[in-house]
C-alpha cells in the first residue's frame, strides 16, 4: 500500500505578517497532484490542520476545498489533530465525513479503534493517536500521573490490544500509527509551540514499537527518527530558524510484510528563506549576497551603533526583508568589575550618558546631553520644592 504522509499545514497562519493563504493554497493543489501521480492509496494527515483552535474564515474554506478535492479522488485520508487545533471543532461532523472516505480522528477514546483499509496483501489498519495533553488525557488512560510518555504509553496499549486481537486472522495485518508529539531525537525549530506543560514534552521513540509505520506531526522539519518513525514536517516555513529546511512530504511503500520504503516529495516554494549577518554596510555592498535579493530575510546587524534607517535602506536592495534584528559587536565590559564599583564616585549625569552608550553603542551628543542635563535639574527642583513644603 502506498501512503502520502503529511502533517502541520497550519491554515491560516502568516509568516512575519505575510499572508500564507495563497501558498497553502497552492499547497493543497500540488499534494491533490501528488496523490494522483504517484497512484497513492490513502494519505495520513497528521495535526495542526489548522493554525489556532477558532482559525479565520478563510482557512475554514480552504479546509472545506481540501476535504472535497481529496474526496473526489477516491483516495481515502486519515486526519488527527494537533495541539494547535480545537479537537472538538475539527471532529464535527466526523461520522459524516467519514463516509465520504476522510477519517477524522480527534477523540483520544478511539485511540485503539483504527481506520481499516486493504489492499491485495490484506488489512491495513491505520490508528489516530490526536494530540494527547497529560492533564486533559490521563483519567482516559488510567495513569497515576500526567506526562507525555505515560499518555502516549497508554493509548499504544489500547493499540497492541487491538492489534493483538487481529492477529488471529490468516493474513499479517499492517499497522500505521499516526501521532502528534515530540519524539527524542527529533530537531525543533521556533516555529512549534511548546508542550512541555504537563511534564517531559519529549517521548522515547520506543513508545510506539509494534507497528509498520509511525507518521508523525508536531516537528517542522522532515526528519527520519527511526526507519519507522517520521516527521513530514510541516509542507511551508513559518520562521526563519526554518531557512535550511527542505519542505517536502513521504511517499511511503508499505510491502506485503509491513516493510517500508520512503521517498521525499518536494512542496512548492513560495519564496526562499535567507537569514544575513553583518553591519548594514556589509549587507548592501556584498556582492555574493545578490542570490537572496528575492528571497524573505532576516537581517541581524552586527554595527557598534545602531544606523540611522535600517531597514528603509536594507529593502532597497532585498525588498523582501521581513525581520530585522541587532546583535552589536562591541567590547565586553569586565564581568569582574561590580555594578557598584563602576558607579563609584560618578554623577547621576554620567551615569545616565554610560548608560545611553552602552545601550547604543556610542554616547549622546552635546544636544542630548542638555536634554539629560535639564531633565536633572527639573527633578532636582521638584524634590527642593517638596523638601520645602514639609
Amino acid at each position: 500500500m502506498r501512503l502520502l504522509h503529511t502533517s502541520d499545514w497550519h491554515l491560516g497562519r502568516a509568516f512575519h505578517r505575510v499572508n500564507m493563504l495563497g501558498a497553502q493554497a497552492e499547497f493543497i493543489g500540488h499534494l491533490v497532484r501528488c496523490v494522483r501521480e504517484h497512484g497513492v492509496d490513502a494519505v495520513v494527515v497528521s495535526g495542526d490542520v489548522y493554525d489556532r483552535a477558532v482559525p479565520p474564515l478563510a482557512a475554514v474554506e480552504l479546509f472545506d476545498d481540501a476535504l472535497h478535492r481529496l474526496a473526489d479522488l477516491g483516495v481515502p485520508t486519515v486526519m488527527i489533530s494537533g495541539n494547535h487545533d480545537s479537537a472538538r471543532r475539527l471532529g464535527v461532523g466526523a461520522g459524516l465525513i467519514g463516509r465520504a472516505g476522510i477519517h477524522l480522528r480527534t477523540e483520544p477514546s478511539a485511540c485503539g479503534t483504527p481506520v481499516v483499509l486493504a489492499d491485495t496483501h490484506g488489512d491495513v489498519v491505520f490508528y489516530g493517536l490526536p494530540y494527547l495533553e497529560p492533564a486533559l488525557v490521563k483519567d482516559e488512560f488510567g495513569v497515576e500521573k500526567a506526562g507525555h510518555e505515560a499518555v502516549l504509553a497508554a493509548a499504544m496499549e489500547r493499540v497492541r490490544a487491538d492489534l493483538a486481537a487481529r492477529a488471529r486472522g490468516q493474513r499479517k495485518t499492517r499497522s500505521v500509527v499516526l501521532a502528534h508529539a515530540f519524539v527524542t531525537g527529533g530537531a525543533p525549530s521556533d516555529s512549534e509551540r511548546d508542550i512541555t506543560v504537563g511534564g517531559v514534552a519529549a517521548v522515547p521513540a520506543g513508545v510506539f514499537d509494534g507497528v509498520d509505520y509511525v507518521a508523525l506531526g508536531h516537528l517542522h522539519g522532515c526528519q527520519t527518527i527511526t526507519e519507522r518513525v517520521r516527521y513530514s514536517g510541516s509542507p511551508l516555513p513559518y520562521s526563519f530558524s526554518e531557512a535550511g529546511h527542505r519542505k517536502s512530504m513521504w511517499l511511503i511503500d508499505l510491502g506485503a510484510d509491513g516493510s517500508v520504503t520512503a521517498e521525499r516529495l518536494d512542496c512548492p516554494v513560495p519564496r526562499r528563506l535567507a537569514r544575513l549577518r553583518g553591519t548594514l554596510e556589509e549587507l548592501l555592498a556584498d556582492p555574493g549576497l545578490a542570490r537572496h535579493e528575492e528571497a524573505w530575510v532576516e537581517a541581524t546587524l552586527t554595527d557598534p551603533v545602531r544606523p540611522a534607517d535600517p531597514m528603509a535602506r536594507l529593502t532597497e536592495r532585498f525588498p523582501h526583508t521581513l525581520s530585522l534584528v541587532f546583535d552589536p559587536e562591541r567590547a565586553t565590559d569586565n564581568a569582574e568589575e561590580s555594578y557598584a564599583s563602576r558607579l563609584a564616585g560618578r554623577s547621576d549625569q554620567e551615569i545616565a550618558e554610560d548608560f545611553v552608550a552602552h545601550v547604543r553603542g556610542a554616547g549622546p551628543d552635546e544636544r542630548e546631553r542638555l536634554v539629560l542635563r535639564d531633565a536633572f535639574d527639573a527633578v532636582r527642583t521638584d524634590e527642593a520644592v517638596r523638601e520645602v513644603a514639609r
